[in-house]
């Protein structure tokens, strides 16, 4: 099977890199998610990896985040 986006050292360290960057967010989201639902920690989580691609630090990001929230929900959607 051919697959256009081959992989290549680039690629792998492209690969490792964001999958090392992005591992504490998913535990956060694992972790969130037993507290109150895996759709409020996947839209929490999102948001987060969000603000962190429009530049912001990551602890910024996620204090934003959850400032957005009342009693673990998002209000209003």
């Amino acid at each position: 099977m051919h697959y256009p986006y081959q992989m290549n050292q680039h690629h792998y360290q492209l690969k490792q890199t964001v999958l090392s960057a992005v591992e504490p967010w998913v535990q956060y989201g694992l972790h969130e998610a037993k507290k109150t639902s895996y759709i409020h920690a996947l839209r929490e989580v999102a948001a987060i990896a969000y603000l962190i691609g429009m530049g912001c630090h990551p602890s910024v990001a996620h204090n934003i985040v959850e400032s957005w929230e009342v009693n673990e929900m998002f209000y209003p959607q």
